[in-house]
């Protein structure tokens, strides 16, 4: 019998691997591929000089908080890049990568150890020491050093000049909103969104 032109019924593994990619490149898109904070990054306008020590430490604080996601994809692009020629280092940073995508980028909701929800930023801070340490053990320290030491230049460099007016940064629940022109308290309409509502 001749099956030609029919249309297979789909697995169930088949469809729940279907629905797995096409969930991690939902999620790809929306947390990585947004225009927004990509295109800000790189705005040339709104870059200049801070005109005081105090001015450049809050112009890095708030692009630290607001671009942390980005800074981290260029600072592993870059430690990828210096790896090229170690193989073994390479193997072991591809397993940390797959460990930052589905702890760091690819989830949606907080990660939950003991029945404590941990903050994104401790789980970078966590997966930063182990993903060093584990390069470390390796035979490439002076690749892993010279890579982290250009990435963390490029992150101060671009902290520093990048104008934050125009940047709002959400405290979670309390209102508190961060920018160039300080700190002031909002009741927020909706804490899950960005909108604001002084009612």
């Amino acid at each position: 019998m001749t099956t030609y032109g029919t249309i297979p019924a789909a697995t169930p593994s088949s469809s729940s691997n279907l629905q797995f990619v096409s969930l991690a490149n939902e999620r790809i898109n929306s947390g990585l591929g947004m225009p927004r904070p990509w295109k800000e990054m790189i705005k040339l306008q709104d870059l200049s000089f801070p005109t005081s020590v105090s001015q450049l430490i809050q112009r890095i604080k708030i692009n630290v908080a607001v671009f942390r996601m980005n800074y981290a994809i260029i600072i592993l692009f870059i430690l990828f890049l210096s790896l090229l020629w170690h193989p073994v280092s390479m193997i072991v940073f591809i397993v940390m990568m797959v460990a930052w995508l589905f702890l760091y980028f690819l989830r949606d909701e907080p990660l939950v150890v003991m029945g404590y929800d941990i903050d994104d930023r401790m789980v970078m801070l966590a997966l930063l020491p182990i993903t060093v340490l584990s390069l470390f053990l390796t035979n490439a320290k002076k690749n892993i050093i010279v890579a982290l030491a250009i990435g963390l230049v490029v992150v101060l460099v671009h902290g520093a000049l990048k104008e934050t007016d125009d940047l709002v940064i959400v405290d979670g629940d309390e209102g508190i909103v961060s920018g160039g022109n300080g700190d002031m308290k909002m009741p927020l309409k909706n804490p899950a969104s960005s909108s604001f509502s002084l009612s």
